[in-house]
């Protein structure tokens, strides 16, 4: 009988102790899956955590971002009114710069005019036919050149009576030109003159002259001597080399220099000149 209950009570423990194992193994895998549940769960966590900080990182940057877009607005239109004021003042500068363009220009389109209209009423009076009377235009100057041959005599500078034809043509255009001045100057060859007591040199005979024919304008032909300028340039301007006698000739001449007197015209390029930051 005992042996029948030890028997008994063995397989009830062994029943037991595989009943056990079976639930020991079903919670081990229980066990397992919960764990590699919270390791995804924790790699998840940590990739929500990092992506906060870097939202979080982004949301400053936008917050700052935002801030300075604010205060650059701001900024920009402050900077806006100046450009435009700055702008204005430039349009302002150009318009004026343009004026003054317009000015002197319309000054030198006077200036070309007054010349022009000068040599055509020379021409006509002084008669340039003769071909030792030349009536041309250097750098907006009127120059009228007469061959000493038809004014003195060699070594002389005694006016003769052809020279005074010549002249009376050139004091009518002066004389309708009040606001013009003329420089009268002598020019000789380089053959040295021979002093009487007088004259010393080429550089007196030249100055002599030019005042003998101002004297002739001025005296005889009612020329107002404001508007006359004695100059002797004696040997030292030649039309041509002195080489021979048909250039010695060419350099011996009288100039007459007409200059316009347009001094509002010059004024006003001169002080617009003197001016270039306005």
């Amino acid at each position: 009988m005992k042996k029948i209950i030890l028997a008994f009570s063995l397989l009830a423990l062994l029943t037991t102790s595989c009943g056990t194992k079976k639930k020991i193994a079903a919670l081990e895998a229980k066990n397992k899956e919960i764990q590699d549940l919270l390791n995804t769960a924790t790699i998840k966590l940590n990739a929500c955590l990092t992506e906060k900080d870097a939202i979080a990182s982004q949301i400053d940057f936008l917050k700052k971002n935002n801030s300075d877009l604010i205060n650059n607005m701001g900024n920009m239109t402050t900077l806006t009114a100046k450009g435009a004021e700055n702008i204005e003042k430039a349009l302002e500068t150009i318009k004026e710069k343009d004026l003054k363009i317009t000015r002197m220009q319309d000054a030198l389109t006077k200036k070309d005019s007054v010349t022009l209209a000068l040599v055509t009423s020379l021409k006509r009076e002084v008669g340039i036919s003769d071909p030792d009377i030349e009536v041309n235009v250097e750098k907006g100057v009127v120059f009228i050149s007469i061959s000493d041959k038809l004014l003195f005599k060699s070594g002389s500078y005694v006016v003769s009576d052809r020279a005074k034809e010549i002249l009376t043509k050139v004091a009518k255009v002066i004389n309708s030109k009040p606001d013009f001045e003329c420089m009268v100057e002598g020019h000789t060859d380089n053959v040295p003159f021979i002093g009487n007591g007088v004259l010393l040199d080429n550089w007196d005979l030249s100055v002599k002259r030019s005042t003998s024919i101002v004297r002739v304008l001025t005296k005889d032909l009612k020329v107002n001597p404001a508007q006359l300028i004695a100059a002797g340039r004696g040997e030292y301007i030649p039309l041509v080399d002195n080489s021979n006698a048909e250039n010695r000739a060419t350099n011996r001449r009288t100039r007459i220099v007409i200059l316009p007197k347009i001094d509002q015209f010059y004024d006003m390029i001169e002080k617009e000149m003197k001016n270039p930051t306005k």
